[in-house]
């Protein structure tokens, strides 16, 4: 089943660099303060130019290369950089992901930024492609969740969709999610919920084309709220930790009732369960492990002879 809407999609934009350009420029002052790098001005002379790889030390998803290159930019850090690899690509141990040539003290800099920018988000692709090769075959898709690390939100997108995934909401201001607590808050059943919802956007947006763009979910915990929440029919119910037989079940009162609405699959999804969900036939899984969970993928400098 496709949806008529769908939450904004992140690849690699002017708006990604510039938040990267903003994670660099605090990644510089962390590391080199209103000073240098003493250990490397030490012992590298001056002018001294060397050749060095970025290489995987563990079998991956490539994602970052193109933050890795801009973070040099933003250090000024003149060197030639080569990539080897594209975003999104699978690699093995050993591989290697880009090439850098130029002066050896600023290589040394900046080694560990690098490395970070590019172990930490293939990390993250490396881990969605974990679950998205797990639901191959169902109709589900795995999506992303707001579970980010600060400032980071846009490059971790990115970096799940480098690995074949989908981004849910990028933040509070593009899409209706309307959770347990605004209902609690409120006293308000969900499908009551959607309705104050949409009649306050076309209110307070009459001259907009948002009000009818903007994606409006539902959070349900129960089959009851269920019910209840497709008589407002809004774009998305989410099925709030499910078993997989309630999952099932919801699916087919779905289909019954409004098969346009998609459901999603949320709470405690692991790459041990998300098959079993997926066959429940939902249409979308979302993931909170994907970004608050991964391991950053090992990633070294390695210096040629």
């Amino acid at each position: 089943m496709t949806s008529k809407k769908e939450f904004t999609q992140i690849d690699w934009s002017e708006t990604l660099a510039d938040d990267c350009r903003q994670i660099v420029r605090l990644a510089i002052r962390e590391d080199l303060g209103r000073a240098c790098d003493w250990t490397t001005v030490a012992l590298a002379p001056a002018g001294v130019r060397g050749r060095a790889a970025v290489v995987a030390r563990e079998g991956g998803t490539v994602a970052g290369l193109p933050a890795a290159r801009l973070a040099l930019d933003e250090m000024q850090v003149l060197v030639d950089w080569r990539p080897l690899a594209v975003d999104g690509q699978a690699v093995t141990a050993g591989e290697r992901l880009a090439e850098l040539c130029g002066p050896v003290r600023e290589m040394l800099t900046a080694e560990r930024l690098l490395l970070k920018l590019i172990g930490r988000l293939s990390g993250i692709a490396t881990l969605t492609r974990q679950f998205v090769q797990a639901v191959q075959g169902t109709a589900a898709g795995i999506y992303d969740t707001r579970k980010t690390t600060p400032g980071w939100r846009r490059l971790e997108k990115y970096a799940v969709r480098c690995g074949g995934g989908r981004n849910h909401r990028t933040g509070l201001f593009d899409a209706v999610l309307i959770k347990d607590n605004h209902l609690a808050l409120m006293q308000l059943r969900p499908g009551a919920a959607v309705r104050r919802v949409r009649e306050f956007l076309h209110a307070a947006l009459p001259e907009s084309d948002l009000a009818d763009a903007l994606m409006v979910e539902v959070e349900v915990d129960t089959l009851e709220q269920l019910d209840d929440a497709m008589t407002a029919r809004p774009d998305i119910i989410l099925l709030d930790n499910m078993p997989t037989s309630q999952l099932r079940e919801a699916v087919v009162r779905r289909d019954a009732v409004s098969p346009e609405i998609e459901l999603e699959a949320s709470g405690g999804v692991s790459l041990g369960s998300v098959r079993a969900v997926a066959e429940t036939g939902v249409d979308r899984i979302s993931v909170g492990a994907l970004t608050h969970s991964a391991v950053s993928l090992d990633v070294a400098l390695d210096w040629s002879a």
